[in-house]
């Protein structure tokens, strides 16, 4: 289906804006694009999702993947419980709700009960529930609500004995937990913006930590902490299960430092100070609770693959320190907490293992797993008796299983019945070795009896950054690529948390372009192995993963035929101008220091865009709501890209409306995934049989 000529892509108009870095000029004639609230971007942004949609309804069987999507996703689907005194909390999705809904029991023999129906709160469905948490008596739940995907929330109160929300209503929410103490809680916001301020691409800054009381209004909260001398520093409390400590994590992320700052108050002493348990931000620590007088802390420090140490936050001089889970050769994820056990996850080559351990430091056992894939939860209360995980890999669907700590038992709480047969496909993971020699893991995914001749339509997916690593997950819609007989590979690069932090370091800063490397191997492994050719590859990524498939079509434009940069940062020398983009100074460095610039400077992908190269056909995506990374980026790439592609294939962008930083709602999910998956393959020749 691709066109023989250049699509007629509306004309962007370019102005005399150069910037200068350390001497270096540095044009940006897009600039003009960054202002969301101007009547000329909503004008560029109508006219390009036109063009898009106009390629997108030319594709004939469309309309029958789209049916087909909503067919392999309807089917129930649950999430563990969380138990709180006599209540047991979980969410379900019937099949095809846009939002999760919220049930509630006694027991696991009593009744279930609709708590919360996320899609009664707005008519289309985008309107997002999260972060419910029990106060310590489980008389109430406070949790938080998003719309349209943004990141900013309200916090509001149900009661449990009334099924009604309080009058409580917290608003201008960012980057915040709920952290219970008595009758009110703590949570994290920004001030009021500036009234000329853009709501969702304006930068934050002073985040500030209040106390607030039930039965009063947000006005009338207490200002806890904040530091108007760091503006760029987040301010993060939570308390222990006891309510006795209340636990303040301060992260300086936007003078690069990838680590934090603990400070503690004790609860039960009246007027106390915080104390600073640690106060330098080069090394990660997290309080998962305290036990009696000490606090249990995961940390980095001394431990790339981290470790769980015992800190007396009255002497927390770092030689008192007691290792309590002490380093192992497998990253540490993360650790929970349920039954008077520490639930340690690892990753073993990027599938999870778990060990139960005590807090006097015994390990108790590790857990048979179902087999190999990702485990999550291990949560509960410090007395209970039993515990609930999902369990889920590329071909078994999140499965809920109850976990007795008493014999360590594991069975099937909630199976999960599905509309396609997932055992036509299978997982293989393989190991490819990079420019620098590097072994870099990546799992293939595909119908069994693959035939290995070059011919298969495969989709890369990488990350590769923020120590995010990606294990296996299911995904019922990846199911509607597959069935074509379509390859899902999943590289697993440096930059993630794979292999701790070391692997994260490796990625990072002046590391940068190891990521792309490792992508790049693993595209021509596939090759040189014959599951696929050039003419069948795509490259897609999300976020920082947006970021990667840029460099790539810049770096290697031959590559791949399709590519598929979603909510990316593509300018590289000014995302810490943007709402929170100060954060990632930390994992790429900042323009603003002169070697950290030429290394983004070389990389970024809006700046190494060049005139007359033929890219590879590129859907991107980006929505109007995303104030995580803002749609300039998309916006100003996207109209470079148009005015230098040298070829004939298709470079559009898709800008969905009422969403954020990802689909904010089911519905909205099946669209974006059946004009991604039609782009793919039209432009790679393949009609599909549906």
């Amino acid at each position: 289906m691709p066109p023989e000529r250049p699509l007629p892509y509306p004309v962007t108009r370019r102005v005399d804006q150069v910037d200068h870095y350390h001497g270096t000029p540095v044009a940006d004639p897009f600039r003009w694009l960054e202002d969301d609230r101007s009547p000329e971007t909503a004008e560029w942004v109508g006219a390009q999702n036109a063009v898009t949609a106009a390629w997108l309804a030319g594709i004939p069987w469309r309309d029958a993947l789209r049916d087909r999507l909503a067919t392999l996703v309807n089917y129930p689907r649950s999430s563990a419980p969380e138990q709180k005194g006599p209540w047991l909390l979980y969410a379900r999705n019937d099949g095809l709700q846009n939002q999760p809904v919220y049930y509630i029991r006694r027991g696991e023999e009593g009744p279930e009960e609709l708590l919360l129906d996320p899609n009664q709160l707005s008519p289309d469905g985008t309107t997002r529930v999260a972060g419910l948490t029990f106060d310590r008596q489980a008389r109430y739940i406070a949790y938080m609500v998003s719309h349209a995907g943004s990141d900013w929330q309200q916090i509001r109160v149900l009661d449990l004995a009334t099924r009604r929300d309080l009058p409580d209503v917290i608003d201008r929410v960012k980057v915040s937990g709920i952290a219970w103490h008595g009758d009110g809680f703590y949570y994290s916001r920004y001030p009021e913006p500036a009234a000329d301020a853009g709501e969702y691409s304006a930068r934050n800054e002073d985040h500030q930590v209040y106390f607030h009381a039930l039965g009063t209004t947000q006005d009338a909260d207490t200002l806890v902490y904040h530091d108007p001398e760091h503006p760029q520093r987040f301010h993060l409390l939570g308390t222990t299960e006891d309510e006795r400590f209340a636990v303040l994590s301060v992260s300086d992320r936007g003078q690069g430092k990838d680590g934090n700052a603990l400070l503690v108050r004790d609860l039960s002493v009246a007027d106390a100070p915080f104390v600073p348990v640690w106060p330098h931000f080069d090394d990660q620590m997290s309080v998962l609770d305290n036990d009696g007088d000490t606090l249990l802390v995961l940390t980095n420090r001394g431990a790339p693959n981290q470790r769980v140490v015992r800190i007396d936050p009255r002497h927390a001089d770092e030689a008192e320190w007691q290792d309590v889970i002490p380093e192992h050769t497998d990253p540490l994820e993360n650790v929970s907490l349920a039954g008077g056990r520490l639930f340690a996850s690892y990753l073993h080559d990027v599938t999870s293992r778990v060990e139960a351990w005590r807090y006097d430091g015994t390990r108790e056992r590790e857990v048979q797993l179902p087999g190999l894939g990702t485990a999550m939860g291990f949560m509960g209360e410090r007395d209970a008796t039993s515990v609930w995980y999902t369990f889920t890999s590329f071909t078994a669907p999140a499965t809920v299983y109850r976990y007795v700590l008493a014999s360590g038992e594991s069975t099937v709480y909630r199976a999960v019945t599905l509309p396609f047969d997932p055992s036509a496909f299978e997982t293989r993971q393989v190991f490819v070795t990079s420019k620098d020699g590097t072994r870099v893991p990546a799992f293939i995914v595909a119908r069994r009896g693959l035939v290995l001749d070059g011919n298969n339509p495969t989709i890369l997916y990488g990350y590769g950054g923020f120590n995010v690593s990606l294990p296996p997950q299911f995904s019922a819609m990846r199911v509607a690529f597959l069935e074509q007989g379509g390859v899902y590979v999943q590289a697993n690069l440096r930059g993630g948390g794979e292999y701790g932090e070391a692997w994260h370091q490796a990625g990072m800063k002046a590391n940068k372009q190891n990521v792309f490397d490792d992508a790049i191997a693993v595209a021509e492994w596939l090759i040189a192995e014959g599951y696929t050719r050039s003419e069948r590859l795509a490259i897609q990524g999300g976020s920082n993963g947006g970021l990667l498939v840029g460099a790539i079509m810049t770096q290697r434009p031959e590559l791949a035929r399709v590519a598929l940069p979603s909510v990316g940062v593509m300018d590289m020398l000014r995302f810490h101008t943007f709402t929170i983009g100060w954060n990632w100074i930390a994992d790429y460095g900042s323009s603003d220091d002169p070697e950290e610039f030429r290394v983004l400077y070389a990389y970024s992908p809006l700046h190494n865009l060049k005139d007359g190269v033929d890219y590879p056909a590129t859907l991107i995506t980006t929505a109007d709501h995303d104030d995580r990374v803002v749609p300039a980026h998309s916006f100003k790439f996207a109209a470079r890209l148009q005015e230098a592609h040298g070829g004939t294939a298709p470079v559009l962008i898709r800008i969905e409306t009422q969403s954020g930083h990802g689909a904010s709602s089911l519905s909205k999910q099946i669209e974006e995934a059946a004009d991604v998956y039609a782009f793919v393959l039209a432009n790679m020749g393949v009609t599909p049989s549906l």
